[in-house]
């Protein structure tokens, strides 16, 4: 018999095609994800991996067994939701993930009332900007900016968020002409607020780009151009101003995710309601607001 952590191991590096990404997933060392898969190896009898391409490369065998893996994986998280669904106690650890500026900026701040309220709850909170998989237990509950395709999944609308387009004081000053953009990374060209700034850009150069919203907050700061924000995270800055911008804010819609399995759990409930009604408190019960 092999090693179930073996496997998982297997699997992560099958998944994420390099043996760094493999351990950034698993939150172990390079050298740990490749023990694990040559003792996997050894207990099967069989070469999964070819060791001699870079990156590394499945074997013919690596990819049957990744296939069969990834079914018993599948099945492994399906029975301990259900185990976990028949509990009726509230004792339990919660992992939540939200976009890292949601997380740390308005999230967090919460988590010292929800903790003195719920003792029993060991509440995780993660900043992270892809989904997790809920299916596969990276996350317990989800707070996003778009709705989950999933069929297991199962979300709702809790509030709304504006954003607007922020400068320094004295940025804008300069002559329209002469304005730079700081943006995510191209490859999120797509979502609603680049959309929104690249258009406001019109043609006019992105002199900076990031994925994190602090660090684009930063560089408005030292005058690096203009940046879409949300107003929470500028909200009692002094520093910015926001500019006027055609058709007003931008709203994205704030969803609060868990898989079905889990819905009904006692903890997840208590930690859905306190995160919907930290929302409904401060962004209002979901409505746009009239500029």
């Amino acid at each position: 018999m092999f090693d179930w952590n073996d496997m998982r191991h297997f699997i992560a590096l099958a998944e994420a095609g390099t043996l760094a990404g493999a351990a950034r997933k698993l939150h172990v060392d390079h050298a740990t994800v490749a023990r694990r898969v040559a003792a996997l190896e050894h207990a099967l009898g069989e070469a999964l991996v070819d060791r001699f391409a870079r990156p590394w490369r499945l074997t013919e065998s690596g990819r049957d067994v990744a296939r069969v893996a990834e079914g018993m994986l599948a099945q492994a998280h399906a029975l301990e939701r259900a185990v976990r669904s028949r509990k009726t106690g509230a004792l339990a650890r919660i992992t939540v993930s939200a976009p890292p500026a949601f997380a740390s900026i308005f999230l967090a701040p919460h988590v010292v009332q929800f903790a003195s309220r719920h003792p029993e709850i060991q509440l995780t909170l993660l900043g992270n900007q892809p989904l997790l998989s809920l299916s596969r237990q990276e996350s317990d509950i989800v707070v996003r900016l778009s709705q989950p395709t999933e069929p297991s999944y199962v979300s709702r609308r809790i509030g709304s968020m504006a954003y607007g387009l922020y400068a320094a004081h004295d940025y804008i000053n300069r002559p329209p002409s002469e304005w730079q953009f700081i943006a995510y990374h191209a490859t999120l060209d797509h979502v609603p607020e680049q959309v929104w700034l690249l258009g406001f850009a019109d043609g006019r150069h992105v002199a900076f780009r990031s994925n994190d919203l602090t660090t684009q907050l930063a560089a408005v700061h030292e005058k690096l151009g203009i940046a879409a924000l949300p107003d929470f995270l500028v909200r009692a800055d002094k520093s910015v101003i926001a500019l006027p911008a055609d058709g007003g804010k931008l709203w994205r819609d704030i969803h609060l995710v868990v898989h079905a399995d889990l819905r009904r759990v006692p903890a997840v409930r208590i930690v859905l309601d306190f995160i919907a009604k930290s929302v409904a408190n401060h962004f209002g019960n979901g409505e746009r607001h009239a500029e």
